[in-house]
């Protein structure tokens, strides 16, 4: 895909998402832009269908809101709330962990840093650049396997891993769609650029696509 076409394609998605349901973490940024619960969701939403992160989510919020308050959870009252994500346990693990961290090293506040977000233990870049779009509303590009899917599939970038992805995009996409790509380019890729059989027929950015990797399309 010509480089000058980004602008095109994002205006595109976007025009064709405007009745769409948003990603549950973009969702819940958009009621509340509290960064703890966006870290927390974030991490129940790996590898975990959203319709299961978002009432896991519901019902952990209910029993503690607060880093203070979850950490004084125990792990099975955590596992209980959050089953049945995937890897609930070491999800369980990991939030505990996690809402220690923020209570004895930042006052019980979440980081507005990727590379302070990026120290919390179990935390990685795609959960870090999230907190920093979505909770903070700063620059960070979040990349998951939609992104880095659709982003090689469009012939943007040529990457090997959603990693190399992000260094990628920083260096040619325009800051301006950076906080927007994550959430466009979920919806987009579960509602038309599937992984497995692409809708390149209801596409709109279909003709600005190298369909890379592209086999079997509908």
């Amino acid at each position: 895909m010509d480089d000058n076409g980004i602008s095109t394609v994002i205006h595109r998605i976007r025009k064709a998402l405007e009745h769409e349901k948003l990603p549950i973490v973009s969702d819940l940024a958009e009621k509340e832009r509290d960064p703890f619960k966006i870290l927390i969701s974030t991490i129940l939403s790996l590898r975990t269908k959203d319709e299961v992160t978002e009432s896991a989510s519901r019902r952990l919020f209910e029993l503690a809101s607060l880093p203070e308050d979850m950490a004084r959870l125990s792990e099975h009252d955590i596992i209980d709330a959050i089953y049945p994500v995937g890897f609930y346990r070491n999800k369980a693990k990991t939030i505990r962990n996690v809402c220690r961290e923020l209570v004895e090293n930042h006052g019980s506040s979440v980081p507005d840093t990727i590379e302070e977000l990026l120290k919390l233990k179990g935390v990685g870049r795609k959960t870090a650049n999230l907190v920093v779009t979505l909770g903070y509303k700063s620059p960070g590009i979040c990349v998951d396997t939609h992104v880095h899917r659709i982003s090689n599939r469009l012939g943007y970038v040529k990457t090997k891993t959603p990693d190399e992805t992000e260094f990628a995009l920083r260096d040619k996409l325009p800051p301006r769609y950076w906080i927007d790509y994550n959430t466009l380019l979920v919806a987009f890729g579960r509602m038309i650029c599937k992984p497995v059989s692409p809708l390149c027929s209801r596409c709109p950015v279909r003709e600005y696509c190298d369909r890379v990797g592209v086999g079997r399309s509908r």
